[in-house]
């Protein structure tokens, strides 16, 4: 593997870092005070990120996106990830790479309009009742008069509150396997408004303030056949082929959180003094610091590394979910360091610390539990000696 990057790449980091800086570090006292990014700011800031070339960078050329290969988008990824997901991700949207499965008219109606940063998709799998295990969700889609019938509940759908359409997954039959009788899915595109589909304020939640989850009813919404993304109860073979980048999207977000945090606790400890002299001098934070940062570029090799296997087709799930674990638990300690080298101050407001080690507790929990990973992965090791 070659540890340089290209020209391009540098480009990307410079474009996007100075983007992140100047455009969206403003904003983040406003969003934490308030817990609402402002519809005018985030449509503001949304044109501003689609004329520096950076909105829909993650989805082919050929597509009106930007292109990038999968180390670029990672380290792009990395740079948005040091500020709040409220900002990043509703201003600097990056279309689900699910859309890539939409077909004829599909494809003027949801994925170009998408990209061109004109409609925004939400996605729907969570359940009340079913999270990590995709096969286990109760919403239904039954075959009626030539439609579909929808029912059920969807949870924690990330800013569906100002999306114009659902990528929704639902119970679309039951087959037998090995394991016995499994659900098959299907996914559908469904707008916003459609008869029998509504939208209801989701939680308050701790982490990534302003950026709102809401909960989907769908009751005896009728869609017709053309609503469906890819094939009939093929969804989960879609939602796989989705998953691990978007593992690797959270973990390349992770990062620039974590290289934050570590440049505030650096700062802090070269300018605060106490006895006398600087505090980093001090192996009780020394050492803290020293351990943060291998700790955060070792799991910046485990991003780039699997990003390099994506780019040449030889990723697999486990380099995805070690990626994953890794750098969402390296921002933990990263950001529960930081702020303990900051002490009191670490707490207040007046500091983004607070936010980071707030933010940083999701990490574990959404697109695959740290348990999710770990199994991933000693599954791996384990079924080619038969266990």
């Amino acid at each position: 593997m070659d540890f340089a990057l290209t020209e391009e790449q540098e480009l990307i980091v410079k474009t996007t870092r100075s983007f992140v800086r100047n455009e969206l570090f403003p904003h983040e006292a406003e969003v934490e005070a308030s817990g609402v990014l402002r519809d005018d700011l985030r449509l503001e800031l949304k044109a501003k990120a689609i004329a520096a070339g950076l909105y829909a960078a993650n989805m082919p050329t050929e597509v009106g996106g930007a292109g990038l290969d999968t180390v670029a988008w990672a380290l792009y990824e990395k740079e948005l990830g040091a500020t709040s997901y409220a900002l990043h991700w509703s201003c600097v949207g990056r279309p689900s790479n699910i859309l890539l499965a939409c077909e004829g008219e599909q494809r003027e109606r949801y994925l170009l309009p998408t990209v061109r940063g004109e409609r925004v998709e939400c996605l729907a799998m969570t359940e009340p009742g079913a999270g990590s295990d995709l096969r286990g969700m109760k919403t239904s889609a039954v075959e009626s008069g030539g439609d579909f019938l929808i029912n059920g509940t969807k949870h924690f759908i990330s800013h569906a509150d100002h999306s114009d359409y659902v990528i929704l997954f639902a119970a679309s039959g039951e087959e037998s396997s090995n394991r016995g009788v499994r659900k098959k899915i299907t996914a559908f595109l469904i707008d916003r408004g459609h008869p029998g589909f509504s939208i209801r304020p989701g939680y308050k939640n701790v982490s990534h303030r302003g950026y709102t989850n809401s909960i989907l009813e769908f009751n005896d919404c009728r869609v017709p056949k053309s609503a469906i993304l890819g094939e009939v109860h093929r969804g989960f073979e879609v939602a796989n082929s989705w998953l691990g980048a978007t593992r690797l999207q959270v973990a390349a977000t992770c990062l620039g959180r974590a290289e934050r945090a570590l440049e505030l606790a650096t700062q802090w400890a070269a300018e605060r003094s106490q006895f006398g002299q600087p505090i980093g001098k001090f192996q009780g934070v020394g050492f803290k610091l020293a351990d943060m940062l291998t700790e955060l570029r070792a799991a910046e090799l485990l991003v780039l590394s699997a990003a390099w296997k994506h780019d040449r087709q030889i990723s697999t799930d486990t380099d995805m979910a070690i990626a994953k674990l890794k750098a969402s638990e390296m921002l933990a300690m990263v950001a529960d360091e930081a702020l303990q080298i900051h002490g009191g101050m670490g707490l207040m407001s007046d500091l983004p610390l607070e936010r980071i080690w707030r933010d940083a507790r999701i990490e574990r929990i959404w697109e695959g539990t740290s348990e999710i990973q770990r199994h991933i992965i000693s599954r791996a090791l384990l079924r080619p000696l038969g266990a």
